[in-house]
């Protein structure tokens, strides 16, 4: 069965990078997303497509706020806003439930917020799919290989081993 969710927290290049490398992950779109009321403005995210008979829900969600500084409040909140939006009324149901039962693994309180999908810009395609088409970036060496890693180290059954065969420990 495939789902969609969309993910925003810190670099689009990063949260790209980090679903690509799973498993049941169908598709990553990398852009802009928009969301309603004072989150009406365009934030770095990801759209992801995936088969939940493959990864969960529940999963993905983990993956994102363990991913980025989901307990923290920061000055690009704007830019980088910490989100997970949805695509109807049950889905957010849905996520809100998940946060709850998640926010006990966490000593800081989870300030991802649950918001309604509204627009999506792409990112234009010469950024698309940035890691794997520039691994060796310091860029990506320094913000997006630690994501990957602790895919491997907390998630390894969840990932793509031949995507991230590259990565020493």
């Amino acid at each position: 069965m495939i789902c969609k969710i969309a993910f925003g927290g810190g670099c689009h290049w990063c949260t790209e990078a980090v679903f690509q490398s799973l498993i049941g992950v169908e598709n990553v779109a990398q852009g802009w997303i928009q969301s309603t009321e004072e989150n009406d403005t365009f934030s770095e995210a990801v759209i992801v497509q995936f088969d939940a008979t493959l990864i969960p829900l529940k999963v993905l969600i983990e993956i994102h706020l363990r991913t980025h500084k989901s307990t923290v409040q920061h000055s690009m909140r704007t830019k980088y806003r910490s989100a997970i939006y949805y695509f109807d009324s049950i889905q957010k149901e849905t996520i809100e439930e998940i946060l709850t039962n998640l926010q006990k693994s966490f000593t800081k309180k989870i300030i991802t917020q649950v918001l309604p999908f509204n627009g999506f810009k792409p990112s234009r395609e010469a950024i698309t799919n940035y890691y794997y088409s520039n691994p060796s970036k310091p860029f990506c060496e320094q913000f997006i290989n630690p994501k990957l890693k602790l895919l491997l180290t907390k998630f390894s059954q969840f990932t793509v081993k031949e995507k991230l065969d590259h990565l020493d420990f």
